[in-house]
Formats: C-alpha cells, sequence, structure tokens
C-alpha cells in the first residue's frame, strides 16, 4: 500500500531544501560515513588525538624536574589506534637547591618510614638503595638491615644516580644529550603511548630533548641548523719573526666556537686574556699539557715529547682572547681555524686587516696579466656565425644534478662574470659576489673561479649573472687556495625561478 507524505514530511523536506548546497552535501557525506561504518563494521586509518593538554607544574621545587601533558586518542569501532605519543615530558630549571636540602629519591624513600611492609607489622627507616638494576624503580634500603624493597617507579624527575644528567621518566633513565648544557627554560621529552616495564638501558635525547630525535648541534651552537648562522675562518700564519719572544698570531673574537690551533715545531702557543694574563706558556715559563679555563670555556692544551702542540676549545668563548706564538726557532706555520657568529664577522674582519692579513690566503691577482680590455669586449659579445673552437658541453640540466653539487660543494654563490682569462690547462674567471647561499669559509666581494681546461664545462660568458656551486681547493704546501668549478658542475643563468630551486635544494641536503 503507497504511503503520501504528509505536513511533517513536508515540512522537513522544505527545511533540507532550504539548507545552502554545501551544508547539505556534508551531511549527506556524513549520514553515507555512519552507515558504512554501520555496515561494514570496520573502518579504516587511525584515530585522531584531543589537542594536548596543559603543562603540569614541574616535579621539583628546586633545581631540575620535569613536567608533563597529555592528549586522548579519539577512534570509532574498527578504527587502529592513534600513530604518535600519548604524553610529552620536559625539562624544567629551576633555582639550584640550597645546600643540605634532601635530595628527590630520599624524600620518597622517607615516605614509608614507619609504615608496615612486607606484609608484617614490622617498620623500617628507609634510604635510597642506588646497587639495583633498575635506576628508575624506588629502591630503598631498610637502615640497619642487610635488605632493600622496591616500592614501584620513582617519580618523574627523579635523578637516575646521585649528580649525573639523566632524569626518570615513566620509568626510563633519559639523559641530556652531553654536547648540549642543561638550558635553562624547557625542553621537551617524550615517551611512548604504552611504556614498557621491562628495565632498558638508558636513552639519549637530541639537543632538542625529544627522545630519540637525533637532532645534534651544527657548528654555530644551533639544534638542527644547518651551519648558515656563522661563518668559518682557517688561515696559517707563516710570518717568521726575526729575533725570538712571542709575536701576536691572532684575535679570537666573543662566540668563536670550535677552536683549533696547531704548530709542529720547538715553537710554543700562548693565549692571553682581555686583562693581559696568560692562560698557558706566559713569561717564557712552558704550561703542562691540561684544561685549562679561559674566556668561559675550557681550552685542552697538549703538547707531547714530539714537537706536536695544540689547543683545543667547544665555546662559545665569552669574550676576546689573544692567541700568540712564543718563537725560539723559524715559524713553519701555526694553523688556527674557528666558527663565528655572522654578525661578529664585520668587526673581526676589521681586526683582522688591522693586523695586516686577510681571511683566506690572497690569490696572485697581481703575477698573473689581465686581459686587456680589447680581448674581454670580444668574448663577451662573440660574433653570431663563428664556430665555437670548444664544441658543445654535456648536458648538466635536472633536479638531481642540482641537488648533488649544491649538497657536495663548499660555496653556492650568486655572482657576475667580470672577466675571463684561458690559460693552457685551466681557466680563470673574476666574478663579483652578489649573493652567499651557502659557503663553508669566508668570501670576499671579488674572487677567482678555477675552471679546468682551456675549453671548460660549463662555460661562463663575461657579463652574465650565474648561480654558481664551488669547491675549496687548497695545494699540500698551503701557497694557494682557489675556489674550483668542478667539471660538468651547477653553474645556471640566475632567475627567480633558478633561485627558489636552489632554496628547495637547500633544504634536502643532509646537515
Amino acid at each position: 500500500m503507497a504511503t503520501h507524505p504528509g505536513p511533517a514530511d513536508h515540512r522537513l523536506l522544505g527545511l533540507l531544501c532550504s539548507l545552502r548546497p554545501r551544508l547539505f552535501r556534508n551531511l549527506l557525506l556524513l549520514l553515507w560515513t555512519l552507515l558504512s561504518c554501520d555496515l561494514r563494521g570496520t573502518a579504516q586509518g587511525p584515530g585522531e588525538w584531543t589537542p594536548w593538554g596543559s603543562w603540569s607544574r614541574c616535579s621539583s621545587s628546586c633545581g631540575r624536574g620535569v613536567s608533563v601533558r597529555s592528549r586522548r586518542c579519539v577512534r570509532l569501532p574498527g578504527e587502529e589506534p592513534c600513530w604518535g605519543d600519548s604524553h610529552e615530558y620536559r625539562v624544567c630549571q629551576l633555582p639550584d637547591c640550597p645546600p643540605g636540602a634532601k635530595p628527590f629519591r630520599d624524600l620518597q624513600c622517607a615516605l614509608y618510614n614507619g609504615l608496615p611492609v612486607l606484609g608484617t607489622q614490622k617498620t623500617y627507616q628507609w634510604v635510597p638503595f642506588h646497587g639495583a638494576p633498575n635506576l628508575c624503580d624506588l629502591n630503598c634500603l631498610a637502615e640497619g638491615h642487610a635488605f632493600y624493597h622496591s616500592f614501584g617507579r620513582v617519580l618523574d624527575g627523579t635523578p637516575c644516580t646521585p649528580g649525573a644528567q639523566g632524569l626518570c621518566i615513566a620509568g626510563r633513565c633519559l639523559l641530556r644529550p652531553l654536547a648540549t648544557p642543561a638550558p635553562s627554560g624547557h625542553a621537551p621529552f617524550r615517551s611512548p603511548a604504552h611504556s614498557d616495564p621491562v628495565p632498558s638501558p638508558p636513552q639519549r635525547a637530541g639537543c632538542d630533548g625529544l627522545l630519540g630525535s637525533g637532532a645534534i648541534e651544527d657548528r654555530c651552537g644551533q639544534c638542527g641548523g644547518a651551519n648558515d648562522s656563522c661563518l668559518f675562518v682557517q688561515r696559517v700564519f707563516r710570518d717568521a719573526g726575526a729575533f725570538a719572544g712571542y709575536w701576536n698570531v691572532t684575535l679570537i673574537p666573543e662566540g668563536a666556537r670550535h677552536i683549533r690551533v696547531a704548530q709542529s715545531s720547538h715553537n710554543y702557543l700562548a693565549l692571553v686574556e682581555r686583562d693581559g694574563r696568560y692562560v698557558i706558556n706566559g713569561d717564557g715559563v712552558p704550561s703542562p699539557p691540561g684544561t685549562y679555563e679561559a674566556a668561559g670555556t675550557r681550552v685542552v692544551y697538549t703538547h707531547g715529547v714530539g714537537p706536536e702542540e695544540t689547543l683545543q676549545a667547544s665555546g662559545p668563548t665569552s669574550q676576546e682572547l689573544l692567541l700568540q706564538v712564543l718563537l725560539r726557532e723559524p715559524n713553519p706555520g701555526v694553523h688556527f681555524e674557528f666558527w663565528l657568529p655572522r654578525e661578529r664577522y664585520g668587526p673581526f674582519q676589521a681586526q683582522a686587516q688591522a693586523l695586516g692579513w686577510p681571511l683566506r690566503q690572497p690569490q696572485p691577482r697581481e703575477v698573473e696579466p689581465q686581459p686587456t680590455e680589447t680581448p674581454a669586449v670580444r668574448e663577451a659579445i662573440p660574433a653570431r656565425d663563428a664556430p665555437d673552437p670548444c664544441g658543445p658541453c654535456p648536458d648538466s640540466r635536472g633536479r638531481a644534478h642540482r641537488l648533488l653539487h649544491y649538497c657536495s660543494s663548499d660555496f653556492v654563490f650568486q655572482a657576475r662574470v667580470l672577466g675571463r682569462h684561458r690559460q693552457a690547462q685551466e681557466t680563470r674567471y673574476e666574478v663579483r659576489i652578489l649573493l652567499i647561499y651557502k659557503n663553508r669559509s669566508p668570501l670576499r666581494t671579488r674572487e677567482y673561479v678555477w675552471a679546468p681546461g682551456h675549453c671548460p664545462c660549463p662555460s661562463l660568458a663575461p657579463h652574465r649573472e650565474y648561480l654558481l656551486a664551488a669547491r675549496r681547493v687548497v695545494s699540500p704546501d698551503g701557497t694557494q687556495d682557489r675556489l674550483l668549478l668542478p667539471h660538468a658542475g651547477y653553474a645556471r643563468f640566475w632567475s627567480p625561478a633558478e633561485e627558489s630551486r636552489v632554496r628547495l635544494a637547500a633544504r634536502r641536503c643532509p646537515v
């Protein structure tokens, strides 16, 4: 028997028709989803996390502790569990505890003082026991007795062992990275949604504090950085003094990192602080090898039986240091290098010029004859019908080629070719640096770029702008320090599109 819509049905239809088409489509999609779940009994994909909750208070009232926040997994029947972590932990650094303060683990053991345990009415006084296998169990020794008892896990934020950097979180010992000092403020840790109760060895967190992230500091001290916020300074001091005594080598500026100095002779390296106090080898008296404090960092000084002598410091330095050499014989060379924040490079360059040396070995501009103006113009504007004596170069286009040369090069920059000088075995381009995308050591405004062969590939045309990837090549005797454009290397005409591709390639290179 057929039924006819009544007044109520007409009102419902009118309401649905009055809805906007987009809203009506969403309602139909929701109904279809619910029906699909009901008919098939399963749903595809994982559930969804709720937003993170707020951070809890720090587990400790002084010193280091942890705070935690959590989220819940919301899923329909048949959906997989959510992917990711249900809890996230971060270290909270509070002011140091006052002298004589009771350690956190001692306080937890003391909570069971005078309480019956082990199924008897006997009571004990408890102190921490550190000889048990699991560092993150609350293992307490009964004072005056030869046994200990485990009261379960310690509270999150309890040190794994006295005086160590590790903290217990969710029953596991998580270690701060050794290369990074404990920061002020907060740094997050994450733990799995279901922690394993079986004792496991300590796990190390990255410099970002995340367990298992693998993040490390770059040479500039940036966590997960790409060495692009600082510059690499490297040189060999070869001046030979006319008399024995102390000679200035270089100023090591404030903020310098990864400092390394080496020399091999019977001379001595010397380090002087801003107030004129010698850190090592002052007043002509050799200092013993060891670790010295200077400018807010530790300087490791080595000098064995042979003539080799080194200075190393991780930095950053809190003030300037003056590096000297105490000459007792002709100077064969003092090698030094360090990394410097970009904003400090300008003042350091001015100081370096005042000392009379550039930051990179000068190239022999005055030795080789410069091409005359007329040949340069002829090379810049070749006759259209004149055959190219060098022939075509191999095809070097494509994203893979760009990525390969960007990641393996020492320098990537935009430059304008000012001139070209062809020799028997190589070609020298004089370029003006316009914009630097990547550099392993400082670049000057005007540089020489060398290419192998009289007919290099790729070939650069004067008065054109290119994006170039070059490598640094230093001769074994240190007399030549060149920028080399490899054969079939990366050299593209500059354009906004090519620049965007270069910046994209920078993100794909491993750190």
